[in-house]
């Protein structure tokens, strides 16, 4: 009896553990479908409106399905017989029933997620499809806009072209009135006055040329007469405490190199044999000798007064010597050429100790000693630089000018005289030479500008060109033969007779004023100032002269009547 009823429990319980596991399977399918089925893509559009009201709805039946399916296995199953009902108090069938509902409520929450997974999916892929239509809906927007603001603006550029181009026709058609018209009245001006348009052009022009120039002329004079009362007698003052310092022992030399003999017969031996000895002097000294000019002399012939000066001492040393042959007259001209270049190295640092110029390049004194073998017609360079120099310097203090510019100026405003190695003005040549040793550019422009071949750049530069003048132009300074005299004072009639209007030229005081007598038909009152200043212009350009040349136009008008 007891070995049969364990029996029957066993079995019973077997039978009761598939039944609950095909419950609780055939539960689980049945609530995962109907979730999936709950969590279908229609529903979409209600689970963005009502949220979580419409998630408890649609759970509740879910719940009460998967109740009544239970209860309906369970009916199912509990209709055993009699002895089923002591078998639900057995443990094991306490423990099913708890673990199937611990499966029954993990499966509802299984469900739930997946339904939460589903809606939130779905409402995301509704989000972004309402976006794509929103940017959708607004780049058409945009396009359409920019279309019609390009119609808009093809409208507007064809009202402006057809607007420009009746503007273009309109001006084209004032231009035309306006051009005839023009036309009409220059025809008719012309018909009036009886002149044609050039012809009236020109007359315009001469008489706008003619007040212009009396104009000018009248306010030349009106300015050089305020600046002559101003400035004349303190000029007066300043140049002559300044024309004191030009005073020197030695004021012209002679540029005459001759060689006294004591014996006629010198000359022969001097000749030489075959004419050797004079033939290799003159080669080494660069000197023609004129053997016959002077009885007992013997002229020394040469440009250049620094070969003629090593040509006279060479020849007195070899007169002296009585050796006159080829292999002595080289050593004594090589000996005297060096003598000579110490001779003019001190003459030119005299020249600067002189003037209180110090720390030169030797170089530059040693070219200011050339100034002593050169002269500028019939004055001795050297003269002639200490004399401009003290002058410059006076006239500097005097006009609170910078003394030391004015001094370098004037001791170098003739340093290009001496540059015998390239060609040029000696104004370039000079200026040229003081860049070489790079002398202050103020300087230079000194020695540039001393016989106005430009505008003054400074008040040194007057100051140097003022003392060249008065040095040069003093009484007894320079000296010139009768023949250039001359050529000279025709030169500068010629130069002021070449002026329209002039009747008569005199060139008086020895070239240093030109008295221009012109015809008063021709020339005016105030046309005399600028006529004056163009020949004075024409000279400085055209002439050489020393000094200064005083330009004086004489306008008279002689009327004469005869009483019968």
């Amino acid at each position: 009896m007891d070995i049969t009823l364990l029996i029957v429990i066993v079995m019973a319980l077997i039978g009761l553990g598939g039944v609950s596991i095909s419950l609780i399977s055939k539960s689980s399918k049945s609530t995962k479908k109907k979730a999936l089925d709950s969590t279908s893509l229609p529903n979409i559009s209600s689970s963005n409106g009502d949220g979580e009201q419409s998630r408890e709805k649609e759970n509740t039946p879910v719940i009460s399905e998967i109740r009544t399916e239970i209860k309906k296995e369970q009916s199912e199953y509990t209709q055993p017989p009699s002895y089923n009902q002591n078998i639900e108090n057995d443990p094991f069938v306490v423990a099913a029933k708890a673990k199937s509902k611990e499966i029954i409520v993990e499966a509802k929450d299984t469900a739930l997620k997946l339904r939460v997974q589903a809606e939130d999916e779905a409402r995301k892929i509704k989000e972004s499809a309402i976006e794509l239509e929103r940017k959708i809906a607004s780049q058409k927007g945009e396009i359409q806009a920019k279309e019609r603001e390009m119609e808009n603006k093809e409208r507007e550029i064809e009202q402006k072209a057809r607007t420009l181009k009746t503007a273009k026709e309109l001006i084209e058609k004032k231009q035309d009135e306006i051009e005839e018209l023009h036309k009409r009245k220059q025809t008719e001006l012309e018909r009036i006055s009886a002149l044609t348009k050039d012809e009236a052009k020109k007359m315009l022009l001469s008489t706008l040329d003619k007040e212009l120039n009396e104009e000018r002329s009248k306010k030349v004079r009106e300015y050089e007469e305020q600046v002559k009362s101003e400035s004349e007698k303190i000029s007066q003052n300043i140049l002559i405490q300044a024309m004191k310092f030009g005073a020197t022992d030695l004021v012209v030399e002679y540029t005459t190199s001759k060689v006294k003999l004591p014996d006629e017969d010198l000359k022969g031996r001097i000749i030489g044999k075959e004419g050797r000895n004079i033939h290799t002097f003159e080669e080494l000294t660069g000197v023609d000798l004129d053997m016959d000019s002077s009885p007992g002399e013997i002229i020394i012939s040469s440009f250049d007064p620094i070969r003629r000066e090593v040509a006279r001492v060479a020849l007195e040393k070899l007169i002296s010597d009585g050796r006159i042959q080829p292999a002595r007259i080289e050593e004594i001209v090589e000996k005297t050429k060096s003598e000579v270049e110490q001779l003019m190295y001190k003459a030119g640092d005299d020249l600067c100790h002189k003037v209180g110029a110090y720390n030169l390049p030797k170089e530059l004194v040693q070219m200011l000693g050339r100034f002593k073998y050169r002269f500028s017609y019939g004055q001795n360079m050297i003269e002639h630089t200490l004399e401009e120099t003290r002058i410059g310097i006076s006239l500097a203090h005097e006009l609170k000018a910078n003394v030391d510019i004015v001094r370098l100026g004037c001791l170098f405003h003739d340093i290009g005289k001496v540059v015998t190695e390239d060609e040029g003005t000696h104004i370039q040549l000079g200026a040229d030479l003081l860049r070489k040793y790079k002398i202050n550019e103020e300087v230079i422009n000194c020695v540039a500008e001393h016989h106005e071949d430009r505008p003054f750049s400074s008040i040194e530069s007057a100051i140097v060109n003022l003392a060249d003048h008065i040095s040069g132009a003093r009484p007894g300074a320079r000296s010139e033969d009768y023949e250039s005299y001359v050529k000279r004072l025709k030169d500068l009639e010629s130069a002021a007779q070449s002026f329209d209007g002039v009747e008569k030229v005199f060139a008086v005081s020895a070239g240093r004023e030109v008295r221009v007598f012109v015809s008063p038909e021709k020339v005016d009152d105030y046309s005399t100032a600028f006529l004056a200043k163009e020949i004075a212009k024409k000279i400085e350009l055209e002439q050489t002269y020393p000094g200064v040349v005083k330009v004086t136009v004489i306008r008279e008008t002689r009327v004469s009547e005869t009483a019968k």
